[in-house]
């Protein structure tokens, strides 16, 4: 089924082809006039440009053959040469009806790629807190909005599971448990009885960490276990993967909450399984030099503004560098599957970081030339006083204590009415409180969470979104207990749904859009933009005690075409929706 807008768009082409004028491609787009029109042609002014003529002349004779057109009811020239266009009801009343038939339609925009994205990112035996929440809800929207729009997508959760860290932890447990066999020399690989917990982890991370930056030989020893680590020491190895059961346990937990999932659970230590081979490339390539003790890659180019520093591979004590398990993980990638893009979804500040690593990979031909490396860097989530997001303790909040204190707060606002399920229905309500305002503002904006502000029913949120189209819900289920018909969509009479339904015109303008920026803000945007301009048209019209058939059947045609939009959107968003609120 082909999108109406572009077959417009296409009859303009042709009409000024015909006109002895050689175009590509024509764009039409939403007028920011509505009073002239409902969409608008502003290519005249380049074409006349080109071709050294009267933009106001070719309008005049563009806008006469427009006219003809069955979609459009009228066609105006405006300033220099601007062209207005007013559709025919008939023509919103096909759109409409397609969306009911297919709504793919303004979604699939037949992208024929293979999108490799790279989010997540959390630490094993670490604390899953705040600062992990946007790359999850991010990178989840996008994967989403990868699919919808045509493209394959492979995701990958990129544990932190190898590098000095670990080397602390086990220096600590080796410390506190000097008797385990993990730490005999004669430790052969039998299963140890070792219950730890994952809060024992999230207790002794940070006591380790802390003693390693404050006692330089504590840290040497950390170093030692972590390359022994590297170089599959058998008992640090054994207990190395028990730490990474534990903590990725939880992890899989809370991001099961979240509506977050992806298709590989690797981490840096599946990377490093192919480190040999990457440095034994590397090495092929002539690019590795030696700087004092190290080994590194020189990514700087003579049109850099900014000076970008060598990329470290191997430190001088041998041990490999977060670059290099990185590189090592785009070797992996792209021999195992077929990558038209990779997309790495972290914070904003590590932007140096990986346009070191993808110039490298360029660089010594590691990868094809036309695979498209993305750097989708975000902004951080603050607290309501725009400082970093704390406890009361003045500690970093874990992502499950947030998760609980929006779902009681929902629980507390928004559920007096409901009294089976409450707990899971809060939640799922307080997940998309959380999502949608962490999606609303562009990626790269900073943004503060203000738990009052982002549960409320009545403001731009996800719980008026839920609520609203849970309603949506709720009246076409009543219209079919009562046997009422909406097929289709018969008589557009009110302005109020031709404003919808011109709404819904520009959708797929807004996925393509969002596509191409890898953002989900314009798709929260229009989210609240087509939900209030149906709630606006809800409160004026009793669509279930409508007595002429024919106006109440598209009315409900309409409301249904409403719902499968929203909730194909959230959807995107990853952001479920109750059975009731």
């Amino acid at each position: 089924m082909k999108y109406k807008i572009a077959e417009i768009e296409t009859k303009i082409k042709n009409s000024l082809i015909s006109l002895g004028f050689e175009i590509d491609s024509v764009t039409i787009n939403p007028s920011n006039r509505p009073d002239l029109g409902d969409y608008q042609f502003n290519g005249i002014m380049p074409l006349a440009k080109k071709n050294n003529q009267n933009p106001i002349e070719i309008a005049t004779k563009l806008v006469e053959l427009i006219k003809e057109y069955p979609e459009i009811k009228d066609a105006s020239v405006a300033g220099p040469g601007f062209i207005n266009l007013r559709f025919n009801d008939s023509f919103l009343i096909d759109f409409l009806n397609d969306s009911l038939e297919d709504i793919t339609i303004n979604y699939n925009l037949g992208i024929n790629k293979t999108i490799f994205l790279d989010y997540g990112g959390p630490n094993v035996a670490k604390i899953l807190h705040v600062g992990h929440l946007r790359s999850a809800n991010i990178g989840e929207a996008l994967k989403r909005l990868c699919n919808s729009v045509g493209c394959k997508t492979i995701s990958d959760v990129h544990l932190g599971d190898w590098g000095r860290p670990m080397g602390m932890v086990i220096l600590e447990i080796k410390n506190r448990y000097p008797d385990l066999a993990y730490f005999k020399e004669d430790y052969n690989g039998e299963p140890v009885d070792f219950n730890i917990t994952n809060a024992d982890l999230l207790e002794l991370y940070p006591i380790a960490t802390t003693k390693a930056k404050e006692d330089e030989n504590i840290m040497e020893m950390a170093r030692k276990i972590n390359l022994d680590l590297q170089n599959k020491h058998p008992g640090y190895y054994a207990l190395w993967k028990h730490i990474v059961e534990v903590s990725s346990t939880e992890v899989k937990s809370i991001y099961k909450d979240l509506n977050t999932s992806f298709d590989l659970w690797e981490g840096e230590s599946d990377n490093c399984e192919y480190m040999d081979d990457t440095l034994k490339f590397l090495k092929d390539k002539n690019i590795i030099i030696e700087s004092e003790g190290a080994q590194v890659i020189n990514v700087s180019e003579p049109t850099d503004t900014l000076e970008i520093p060598p990329l470290i591979l191997v430190k001088k004590n041998g041990a490999v560098s977060y670059e290099a398990t990185d590189i090592a993980a785009i070797w992996e990638r792209t021999n195992k599957y077929d990558i038209d893009e990779m997309w790495y979804m972290t914070d904003k500040r590590q932007e140096l970081h990986f346009k070191q690593v993808f110039r490298a990979a360029t660089k010594s031909e590691l990868v094809k030339p036309e695979l498209k490396f993305v750097f989708n860097g975000f902004g951080t989530m603050n607290g309501p006083d725009g400082k970093p997001f704390k406890t009361r303790d003045g500690g970093v909040m874990p992502l499950k204590d947030l998760l609980d204190m929006v779902t009681e707060e929902c629980e507390k606002r928004l559920m007096d009415s409901i009294s089976e399920n409450r707990q899971e229905i809060a939640k799922t309500v307080a997940v998309a409180a959380i999502k949608y305002a962490d999606l609303l503002p562009f990626r790269t904006t900073d943004y503060n969470f203000d738990i009052d502000k982002f549960t409320d029913l009545n403001g731009k949120t996800g719980t008026y979104l839920l609520y609203s189209t849970i309603r949506m819900r709720s009246l076409l289920k009543k219209a079919q207990e009562n046997n009422l018909l909406f097929n289709k969509m018969e008589v557009l009479k009110q302005e109020s749904i031709r404003k919808i339904i011109i709404a819904m015109l520009d959708l797929k303008r807004i996925i393509k859009r969002s596509f191409e920026n890898c953002s989900l803000n314009e798709i929260c945007e229009y989210l609240y933009k087509i939900t209030n301009l149906y709630n606006n048209f809800y409160a004026e019209h009793r669509v279930l005690t409508e007595e002429n058939k024919e106006i109440q059947a598209s009315w409900l045609a309409l409301t249904k075409a409403i719902y499968d939009n929203n909730s194909y959107l959230l959807n995107i968003l990853g952001i479920n929706i109750p059975e009731k609120m």
